[in-house]
């Protein structure tokens, strides 16, 4: 299964601070821990580890919430 989105992809997201942009670390394809919670995530519903491009925080996000800004090459 191929995922939307690729390690080093530019994407945003909308947060409570207003929409947020960021660079993809991390794809994951099966549950995990995320900063003291058990994320669901799936080959058919992946999760993504985005760390901020203004402040290097990192969120985990579905990719239904996600933005293309720029493709990895």
């Amino acid at each position: 299964m191929e995922t939307k989105f690729k390690i080093g992809d530019k994407v945003s997201w909308n947060s409570e601070a207003g929409i947020v942009s960021g660079t993809i670390i991390k794809i994951h394809v099966s549950d995990f821990e995320f900063k003291g919670y058990t994320h669901h995530a799936s080959k058919q519903m992946p999760q993504y580890e985005i760390k901020s491009l203004k402040t290097n925080h990192i969120a985990a996000h579905k990719e239904s919430a996600l933005s293309l800004i720029e493709k990895n090459n």
